[in-house]
């Protein structure tokens, strides 16, 4: 197939995630070459486009995590070779440079994506050439793939949370904002079941374009639905537009606040924190943990790319996807795709967000979830953690209210 083939299919599939087996994932003959002292991985990340702002600085989490890996001795007695792509923000362009990874370079494995259009777009591609993509962000679920693991959240380890926070804070109503594109569309038809069955109405929802910086029409909605919050699943350059936008109508977060899917550390930088204080995110990762494993994490990132710099969520994931396919390869003793996959399952590492282990069934793993608010300093601080990590159920399929979208 391809890639504008794949992509016409990921732009019709706006909720509807599915399973794939083994069956689908093609005995490909890999052209890794392991005999040498070094053995080639690669990435690819935006650098450019309008999702830019969220992925260079994961590029950066993936860098170093290989440049710590090597340091410590590489894989299986190998130095790694890290080789970066562009995903230029089109879906397009990243399943021809995931192509062009497998195939031309040869890489033992691939970190990176970052929409679900990527992902979706990347996803046949590694699946017909039997490769392995490491899929750092948290995303709306409803998928698995046996080339695919899943180090960011799914559904039920950040959007459930965050639904289950705002009830238990008395939220009563929600209007719904988000980005044209999978993730969004399907986390608010997710939010829109949840609410249904929990007695919360939903006032309004609405879609921009990525990049969309106009968001006048979208706030005067906001403003006199007056509902108890947003959830706001808008994502790269606009949430600036949507946040300015939002504090010169007068909103504030006492007034309405706004619960964020895609608002980590970075984004706050960019957005301004006048604009977003006091407002919530919902991850899994905050840089404020206050552990070991996350003061090395920070420190290494600070040293290697500036000290003003901050670490976020899907940084973290991306860094812990990279240190997840060590620990998988040196449990099975080889870089092949078919001894990586069978040796996933339990696979654990202690994170920088905490203990996660690989869920060798549906290839996420378990994350602890968080609710935290942006203070006037531009980071975010815990104000709410599940009680340990949460087993992934990216079907949702331990929820009755999903029942309609589970399994699709």
């Amino acid at each position: 197939m391809t890639a504008t083939g794949v992509i016409t299919i990921a732009a019709l599939m706006t909720a509807c995630g599915s399973r794939t087996s083994d069956e689908n994932a093609s005995a490909a003959e890999s052209c890794v070459d392991t005999s040498g002292a070094t053995i080639k991985v690669g990435a690819i990340n935006s650098f450019s486009g309008a999702t830019a702002i969220n992925e260079t600085v994961i590029g950066d989490a993936i860098t170093l995590a290989v440049e710590q890996i090597n340091d410590d001795g590489g894989v299986l007695g190998k130095q790694l070779e890290l080789i970066s792509e562009d995903g230029a923000s089109e879906p397009t362009v990243f399943a021809e440079k995931a192509e062009k990874l497998i195939g031309s370079d040869c890489v033992a494995t691939v970190f990176g994506g970052y929409t679900s259009a990527s992902r979706k777009a990347m996803l046949p591609v590694f699946e017909s050439n039997n490769a392995l993509l490491y899929y750092g962000q948290q995303y709306e679920g409803l998928e698995s793939s046996p080339n695919i693991f899943y180090s960011g959240a799914t559904t039920n380890q950040q959007i459930v949370p965050a639904l289950d926070y705002l009830k238990e804070e008395g939220v009563e109503s929600l209007y719904l904002v988000g980005s044209d594109y999978v993730f969004p569309q399907t986390a608010n038809r997710i939010v829109k079941e949840y609410a249904a069955a929990n007695g919360i109405e939903i006032l309004g929802e609405d879609y921009t374009p990525l990049g969309s910086t106009d968001f006048s029409t979208i706030i005067n909605k906001i403003r006199t639905a007056d509902a108890d919050a947003v959830f706001n699943v808008v994502v790269g350059d606009s949430l600036v537009a949507f946040f300015r936008e939002f504090a010169n109508a007068g909103l504030t977060s006492d007034d309405m606040p706004v619960i964020s899917m895609c608002v980590g550390e970075e984004e706050v930088r960019s957005i301004g924190v006048q604009n977003v204080e006091g407002h919530l995110a919902s991850w899994n990762y905050y840089q404020t943990i206050d552990s070991p494993e996350n003061s090395e994490f920070v420190s290494g990132f600070t040293s290697r790319f500036g000290e003003a710099r901050v670490t976020s969520d899907p940084m973290e994931s991306a860094y812990t996807g990279v240190y997840l396919w060590k620990a998988m390869v040196e449990k099975a003793g080889s870089f092949d795709v078919s001894a990586v996959q069978e040796a996933a399952d339990g696979v654990s590492i202690t994170a920088p967000s905490g203990e996660v282990t690989v869920d060798g069934e549906n290839h996420h793993i378990t994350k602890t979830a968080r609710v935290g608010e942006i203070r006037d300093d531009g980071l975010i601080y815990t104000v709410w953690e599940s009680d340990g990590a949460i087993e992934p159920d990216p079907y949702l399929e331990s929820y009755d209210w999903a029942e309609g979208l589970a399994g699709q």
